[in-house]
């Protein structure tokens, strides 16, 4: 197959786009549009068809920003009914009465434990698969469905530059940027627990001191234990404004960004045929199961994916725990970290478009659900809606 790695001309984002079918590997299960067929033996989560009706060039759905997550609903003219070929094994995810909070991070312990219950974990890609971004910045996405390419290309500039502030603004990107985690609780070790409502981040002297001696960088040099602490303090002031602005976006930019903001979304969703809606459908479903969890590893830096999960309304779907950068480590490190958390008693399910996850999904033998298109996603939410996954 022919992948073709495009990249916007940014020193602050890093991510890739797939544009083409990817190879396939023999010794894992691949789900996606047109392919259940020659994994029906293989696969061990029972196979279904659906119907190539769908061409991805609309949606009957309409979408309605809201401050929180909508509750996402799903109306019948969307929905192609599938064909089971063999039900899931008794272990499959069903309905559970509404999602449970999840192991929240404690002092000194990164991986919280997960749920006693817990039986299935959905790892999602970020980029042109929840969201349609980098495509837009490169053209790539206006190409493939015939919409106007420079329309498109401001459409993720002006994404870019709101994920940008926001890091920038609340998220201290500007000292982070070069002291760049794969988790929000790595450095929480490095943390005494002091109270930081009266504290003054702008003044302690941080930045001075990441900027002159590069203490950052990728080598692993670690700055002196005050230094630390004032790194831990950022990343645990991170973990609260999410927590507090996760559902209440609009809260955190104030009136005149948050209609800016809302403005830009619909404008998005418009031109991207409802793509985040119709994935936002299928986490929704996900994240009611009590015995089922979403978790997001991106090439993204840890902290403009904080902002893009923020932007995006995909703070009820993603607890800021299970979100991962790929940036420093790889997509396969990520998964190897997920799977020490988790555990190997439960099955894993890889969302993704790109080789990197597919391929880290191959290393680890988790099938590997591939979107493509708007029709992989109406999919996948049919086979979720369905419980045959």
């Amino acid at each position: 197959g022919l992948f073709i790695d495009s990249r916007h001309l940014t020193d602050r984002l890093h991510s890739s786009v797939c544009l083409c079918c990817l190879q396939d590997y023999p010794s894992y299960t691949t789900f996606g549009q047109n392919q259940y067929a020659q994994y029906y033996s293989a696969s061990p989560y029972g196979t279904y068809m659906t119907s190539n009706s769908m061409d991805g060039t609309g949606s009957s759905s309409a979408y309605q920003l809201q401050d929180s997550n909508p509750v996402m609903t799903v109306q019948a003219n969307e929905l192609h009914p599938g064909t089971p070929m063999k039900e899931l094994d008794d272990r499959g995810c069903r309905s559970g009465g509404g999602a449970k909070a999840r192991g929240r991070g404690r002092k000194n312990n990164p991986s919280p434990p997960p749920d006693s219950d817990l039986e299935r974990v959905f790892v999602w890609d970020l980029d042109e698969t929840i969201i349609v971004f980098h495509s837009l910045l490169t053209g790539s996405y206006a190409q493939k469905y015939g919409k106007d390419p420079p329309m498109a290309v401001t459409l993720g500039l002006r994404m870019e530059e709101m994920i940008f502030n926001l890091a920038d603004t609340h998220l201290f990107f500007n000292d982070l940027e070069e002291c760049d985690q794969v988790h929000i609780d790595d450095v929480s070790s490095d943390d005494n627990g002091q109270d930081l409502s009266t504290y003054s981040f702008a003044t302690d002297g941080f930045h001075a001191a990441a900027t002159s001696a590069s203490l950052c960088l990728a080598t692993g040099v670690r700055g002196g234990v005050d230094w630390m602490r004032k790194l831990a303090f950022r990343y645990r002031r991170v973990k609260e404004m999410y927590s507090t602005y996760k559902n209440n976006v609009g809260g955190l930019l104030g009136p005149a960004k948050r209609d800016a903001w809302l403005q830009l979304r619909a404008e998005v969703e418009a031109l991207t045929d409802s793509w985040l809606t119709n994935a936002l459908k299928s986490l929704s479903i996900i994240s009611s199961r009590s015995n089922c969890v979403n978790v997001l590893v991106t090439t993204t830096q840890l902290i403009p994916a904080v902002a893009k999960v923020l932007l995006y309304s995909l703070g009820s779907a993603f607890p800021i725990e299970n979100i991962y950068s790929a940036t420093k480590i790889g997509k396969e490190s990520c998964f190897e970290r997920i799977v020490s958390r988790f555990g190997t008693n439960i099955t894993y399910v890889v969302v993704g478009d790109g080789r990197d996850e597919e391929h880290a999904a191959s290393q680890h033998n988790m099938p590997f659900w591939r979107i493509s298109s708007h029709s992989d996603l109406l999919a996948l939410h049919q086979a979720l809606e369905f419980e045959y996954l």
